[in-house]
């Protein structure tokens, strides 16, 4: 593994440990391709990982992704009828766009909208614990 994957494998190696769960070999596999996506199903993930090692299972890595979401370093998002991990170990808040002709997906920030969300919140007796923000929409492309 990289060695600029180094706090993503301590971060799922103490996840592991409080729970009694073991590192391997194909944990390792998936977190190091994991790590070099932004968006990927569990599908996408095994037809990938399928070539160079035919006998990790599909369901071996829908479980792995989900444990990686348990240790903080995915989140699932269900972006339309499908179910993407989202690579965040190394990310802070973001928002998505979501384009409904391509699924093409992009990330952004955008403080005046965080602000906009806490004021709104505040008004009606809300402590904002966690959102998303995802907007639909055709990208300049797929309007063409």
């Amino acid at each position: 593994m990289a060695n600029t994957h180094v706090k993503e494998m301590q971060a799922l190696k103490e996840h592991l440990g409080k729970h009694q769960l073991k590192l391997t070999r194909q944990r390792e596999l998936i977190l190091s391709a994991f790590l070099r996506q932004e968006h990927i199903t569990a599908e996408a993930m095994y037809h990938q990982l399928a070539k160079s090692d035919p006998h990790l299972g599909l369901a071996t890595i829908y479980r792995t992704l989900n444990l990686f979401c348990d240790a903080g370093l995915a989140q699932a998002r269900h972006f339309g009828s499908q179910t993407k991990y989202d690579n965040v170990s190394h990310k802070g808040h973001h928002d998505h766009l979501i384009c409904t002709g391509c699924e093409k997906i992009v990330e952004f920030e955008n403080e005046e909208i965080e602000r906009l969300q806490e004021e709104v919140a505040t008004k009606n007796g809300f402590t904002i614990n966690t959102h998303r923000l995802e907007l639909y929409g055709l990208c300049s492309r797929c309007r063409h």
